[in-house]
């Protein structure tokens, strides 16, 4: 019988399916964990491994799993895994594409919306009885229709964030490695260079995955160049910002606000 071990409880249909199929399945408790060597030392007999984002899966990892066949991450993203030392074990690595492309871009509108309405500042204003009465500049907040979108990433998440705009009369340009002419036939979005969209754009929606290539692709020069009456919205990756330069600019007013994931 092949073992399949899931690193942290995910619906019971799931491991369900697994035991129907007559897998052996381990799933973790709320302690279990791959980074520490207790856990690892019992991982020699698992045939397949079902990770969340947060399980670094590194060279140690895998090389205390000699059965092991497959990891399957449960996420879009996969940073998390060493996939070249996965690839030279002969190791499948698995990813969920698609499964939260609409979930994640409700969630962007609601953090574009959020920030800029200042919906939750007005929340907390309330909440701690600040409020003396209606003044016409008290938690005044920003536009979104007819405002320039940039999407930075124009993938699966990155067109459905686009798609939405269209409700709010927005005007859409995106940056990424390859021109998506159905996409720009669709939204009327327009492809420029990086630089060209964080100096137009009013909202600047972050859609890529994390590589070498974009640790930090929003860093002190790049948030320089956006206008100060500008928001940052980030559902991808928290270290595709830097966090300090971010922090920074907003403490010295140089762009509006941030939504974050």
């Amino acid at each position: 019988m092949k073992t399949v071990l899931i690193t942290k409880q995910i619906p019971q249909a799931g491991i369900d399916l697994l035991s129907e199929k007559g897998y052996q399945v381990i799933v973790g408790d709320e302690d279990f964990s791959l980074a520490e060597t207790s856990s690892i030392s019992g991982l020699k007999n698992i045939d397949a491994l079902i990770t969340l984002l947060s399980d670094p899966v590194d060279k140690k990892m895998i090389d205390s799993t000699p059965n092991l066949k497959i990891i399957a991450n449960y996420a879009v993203g996969y940073n998390n895994i060493d996939i070249d030392y996965a690839a030279s074990k002969g190791i499948f690595v698995t990813n969920t594409p698609d499964v939260l492309t609409n979930a994640t871009a409700d969630l962007t509108w609601a953090l574009i919306l959020a920030v800029s309405k200042r919906i939750v500042e007005s929340d907390q204003f309330m909440r701690n009885r600040l409020f003396t009465g209606w003044q016409p500049m008290l938690m005044l907040g920003g536009d979104v229709t007819g405002k320039t979108l940039g999407i930075i990433g124009a993938g699966r998440i990155g067109q459905a964030v686009a798609r939405r705009a269209k409700g709010f009369e927005m005007n859409i340009l995106y940056s990424g490695r390859s021109r998506k002419e159905k996409f720009e036939k669709e939204t009327g979005a327009k492809k420029v260079t990086l630089e060209e969209l964080l100096k137009q754009s009013d909202f600047i929606s972050l859609h890529c995955p994390l590589t070498p290539e974009t640790r930090h692709l929003i860093n002190r020069n790049n948030i320089s160049l956006m206008k100060k009456s500008a928001y940052l919205i980030n559902t991808s990756r928290g270290p595709v910002v830097e966090e300090e330069a971010l922090t920074m600019a907003l403490k010295e007013k140089n762009i509006t606000g941030a939504g974050l994931d």
